[in-house]
């Protein structure tokens, strides 16, 4: 295989391949990954997918690395070069590709019907409904196949010569409506990706073949499961997968604020959004929080009541998306009349799911869950109803079970953070995936006890390809709580020079000075995108185009009249959103857990939600940068993730997290007794109280290297010592 590679993980790079930036591209990379301190490389999704697909969870076939990326040839040539590998995989479910030939598997499904080899592959019913047709349904009969535009469709054998009409009647699928629901379970409400039954043995091996072959021939180390809430069973899945798989395993499981992964599930972990939120909150200042409410609903006419928020939200994608869904899973209860109650039910599931096993006896934290949703629920429909509803989907048929189950991340999913996250953002740092826009902060006392609790295992992240702004966008963002009151003068300044619509400016101010500086074209594309989402004046299935020209036109206008001022602003903002940045990188990537590195934030980097933060990255400045050692932002803050990554490597990865007091403006812990973090927070208020003046920090027994700066330390330090040059410090042990 080449160079010795590293068995332990201790930090991961994840990388988002692409047809332009495969395998060989990133082998090129290797050596500035390791110098780096990368302990594995962490890739997006490496089988088969559409072609032209800039993400790759899009797959179509199950039985080959994807060509565009090189191959498996070139992905044993990258694993040849000593750096390990951790991959994505998505079990979940497959893309219907336009055209639908592409995907062999659904293709022969559509043929040949219950009779196909692949029948149980896919979670659907007979005839299939595939929501594809416009209004202009000119449907062409071309020998074996039926073509809709850019679709096509196999026909039945011995169907071909029937008059139109009849031929349609005869197909094991039906033509629909695009904006109608299809026949099968979906991704959320993508009705392109369509759901697989990975708890059926035969559809699980089939599709894990490549992957586990991988795996058994040492090519790849660990796993990353997307979506595990949308499987049938989770629990049942990662035990079988566990089998074939002995290394890393981590699923992408969203957990909302105070839930903690099923202590049953086979697996090391999370991606790490529960930390994410964590660190994002200590550099919050929960002081502030009225004045940005006030603010807030002060611009946008929306209401202070987050909850309501998200409750109209789950409300309408459940009208508006989940319909089929919802129809399907209230004739799996099998009792009539309880739709309504059941539409209830879901809309108030505080979580993604609840992890109930048909058959057995229930857990107590999802009977819990559920008869809390349930309470809730019953304000808004018939009691006796919704009682009804909950005892089912906790002791029902098993379908109605596991559907439930299912359903519940969709909503959430789509009913929140597609939804309610882009209606109420009084500080949009808080807004992101699995986070609560109405809890402003947290003390270090709260980050300490969420950290004593945390596996050694678990992943930590600050960005992915599925958050909604980069982490240095989150840090400035995060300074507008220490000056909320500065903040609301200058976006009056801004509104009153240029307004759109009140529902989505202010997010358009927080998010201009926030990735500022920013082109026209990608501030109006995330415009688009978050008055998409928001659903209040246009949404993904009606786009009407007065309105976004309206957003072009804002977007331009803002750049053009307020551009000055805003840059202006944002210089100020950095000068403690450089200390925010800092801050919750060395914590971060020192706290318990593996911690990853999100491509190219190992130096600032100002980008919003997907596809914006899929950019290609400019990996020839990084590496300039780690050879000139510049001192700037970005070069402190590679400072910072090298020196921890490096760090990380000659720690164990189970070193107890030992809090050390600080000061309201400090959070530092010790790791084991060998290593030793500090991060400044709240540096505005910090610094017009006027800095550390005699706050010290009394460091473990021992003397301690600052491997940042070279100083050594022993006892009770001054803090305005301990960061007169940067404001964080990353100790270990001194030996010598």
């Amino acid at each position: 295989m080449g160079a010795v590679r590293e068995a332990a993980v201790t930090s991961t790079y994840r990388v988002q391949l692409t047809p332009e930036f495969g395998f060989r591209e990133l082998a090129d990379l290797v050596g500035y990954l390791r110098e780096l301190g990368v302990g594995h490389l962490y890739l997006s999704p490496i089988l088969q997918s559409v072609r032209e697909s800039q993400h790759g969870y899009d797959v179509i076939d199950h039985s080959r690395v994807r060509d565009e990326f090189g191959g498996q040839k070139g992905l044993l040539a990258l694993a040849g070069q000593g750096l390990g590998i951790i991959v994505d995989i998505v079990p979940n479910h497959m893309t219907v590709p336009t055209p639908e030939s592409e995907n062999a598997p659904l293709w022969s499904v559509l043929r040949e019907g219950p009779e196909s080899p692949y029948a149980n592959w896919f979670d659907l019913t007979w005839p299939v409904d595939l929501p594809v047709l416009g209004d202009d349904p000119e449907l062409v009969v071309d020998g074996s196949v039926l073509r809709y535009h850019d679709h096509e469709f196999p026909l039945r054998a011995g169907t071909e010569g029937l008059p139109l009409h009849e031929l349609l009647v005869e197909q094991h699928y039906r033509l629909v409506s695009w904006r109608d629901s299809p026949g099968y379970r979906r991704f959320f409400d993508v009705s392109s990706l369509i759901g697989l039954r990975a708890e059926d043995p035969a559809v699980f091996d089939a599709t894990h073949e490549v992957v586990l072959s991988l795996v058994a021939d040492g090519v790849i180390d660990g796993l990353r499961v997307d979506h595990p809430d949308g499987l049938a069973d989770p629990r049942g899945y990662l035990r079988r997968l566990r089998e074939r798989a002995p290394g890393p395993l981590w699923v992408e499981k969203i957990l909302m604020d105070g839930e903690r992964l099923p202590a049953d599930w086979d697996c090391d972990g999370t991606t790490g959004y529960d930390a994410l939120n964590m660190v994002t909150r200590l550099f919050v200042d929960p002081a502030s929080r009225d004045k940005l409410v006030r603010t807030f609903t002060r611009h946008t006419g929306l209401p202070d009541d987050y909850e309501a928020v998200k409750y109209e939200g789950k409300k309408m994608v459940l009208d508006l998306f989940f319909r089929g869904e919802v129809d399907r899973l209230a004739a799996c209860l099998g009792e009539p009349g309880l739709r309504d109650a059941l539409v209830e039910l879901l809309a108030a599931m505080p979580v993604y799911r609840a992890y109930v096993n048909p058959g057995e006896t229930q857990d107590e934290e999802a009977t819990r869950v559920i008869q809390s949703a349930a309470w809730e629920a019953a304000g808004h429909a018939d009691p006796a109803a919704v009682a009804r509803v909950a005892q089912l989907v906790l002791r029902g048929p098993a379908e109605a079970v596991t559907r439930f189950q299912q359903t519940c991340g969709p909503v959430m999913a789509k009913g929140v953070e597609d939804t309610a996250l882009y209606r109420w953002f009084p500080l949009a740092c808080l807004n992101e995936v699995g986070g609560e826009p109405d809890r402003f902060g947290v003390s270090a006392a709260e980050f300490h006890a969420f950290c004593t609790e945390m596996r050694a295992t678990t992943m930590t992240t600050l960005s992915t390809h599925d958050t909604k702004r980069s982490e240095d966008v989150r840090a400035r963002l995060a300074v507008l709580s220490e000056i909320p009151d500065v903040w609301a003068e200058a976006v009056e300044s801004w509104a009153g020079a240029v307004r759109f619509d009140p529902k989505l400016d202010y997010l358009g101010w927080q998010t201009l000075m926030a990735a500022w500086p920013i082109s026209p074209s990608r501030f109006t594309k995330y415009l688009l995108k978050a008055a998409r989402e928001a659903k209040t004046s246009i949404s993904w299935q009606n786009r009407e185009q007065g309105y976004e020209n309206g957003i072009r036109e804002f977007a331009a206008r803002a750049i053009e009249m307020c551009g000055y001022s805003v840059a202006s602003f944002t210089a100020v903002v950095d000068r403690y959103a450089r200390v925010n940045s800092l801050g919750q990188k060395v914590i971060q990537l020192m706290m318990p857990g593996v911690p990853d590195v999100y491509q190219g934030n190992e130096i600032t980097d100002f980008s919003l939600v997907d596809p914006d933060n899929r950019r290609p990255v400019d990996f020839a400045r990084r590496r300039e940068l780690l050879k000139t050692g510049e001192d700037s932002w970005d070069g402190q803050k590679l400072l910072v993730t090298t020196t921890a990554l490096k760090l990380r490597k000659r720690l164990a990865p189970d070193l107890p997290y030992l809090p050390i007091d600080t000061g309201e403006h400090a959070v530092a812990f010790a790791r084991g007794d060998q290593a030793v973090a500090v991060a400044t927070r709240l540096p505005y208020r910090l610094e017009h109280r006027g800095g550390w003046t005699h706050e010290t920090l009394r460091l473990p027994p021992g003397s301690w290297l600052d491997l940042l700066t070279g100083a050594e330390h022993t006892g009770l330090i001054p803090m305005a010592h301990l960061l007169s040059r940067y404001p964080v410090a990353i100790l270990e042990r001194n030996t010598r």
